[in-house]
């Protein structure tokens, strides 16, 4: 087994930082569609545009993106002589990524939350929270790059 994972290193290397800019690129569009969303509420028909482009984006690329970011990295983790665990970066990683991890389930309690009509996160959070992805993925970079 440990031969098949360092024959497909490059591969699973390529696979995971494609997933890895897909699950981003909708981490950071979420929490704008939440905003606009948020803003617009009001209005009769922009909130169920809103809605659909939501579930789409959460449903059909970011939730693919983050399975696949998982099960690609995980089998960079047990390739063989990638991972020094006495070494601290591999810890933040994992931190960053269970951070990023967990803001995914946080956007989809709150799209149910704007699809249900029972939102309490006002459009400035969102566009608070929409600064977490990029403080997690500073931390995930230099921890994967550095290697401190």
């Amino acid at each position: 087994m440990t031969d098949f994972l360092i024959s497909l290193y490059p591969w699973t290397k390529a696979l995971h930082i494609i997933s890895v800019i897909a699950w981003m690129a909708g981490l950071f569009y979420l929490p704008r569609l939440f905003v606009y969303h948020v803003e617009q509420a009001d209005k009769d028909q922009l909130p169920s545009i809103f809605e659909v482009m939501e579930r789409r984006l959460l449903r059909a690329i970011m939730n693919p993106a983050m399975i696949a970011t998982w099960v690609f990295g995980l089998f960079l983790v047990f390739t063989p002589g990638l991972v020094n665990w006495s070494s601290i970066w591999p810890w933040t990683k994992a931190a960053g990524v269970l951070g990023m991890t967990w803001f995914h389930h946080w956007l989809g309690r709150r799209r149910k939350d704007l699809m249900n009509g029972t939102n309490t996160v006002s459009a400035r959070r969102y566009r608070m929270m929409n600064e977490l992805p990029t403080l997690l993925m500073v931390v995930i970079v230099f921890s994967v790059v550095i290697r401190f």
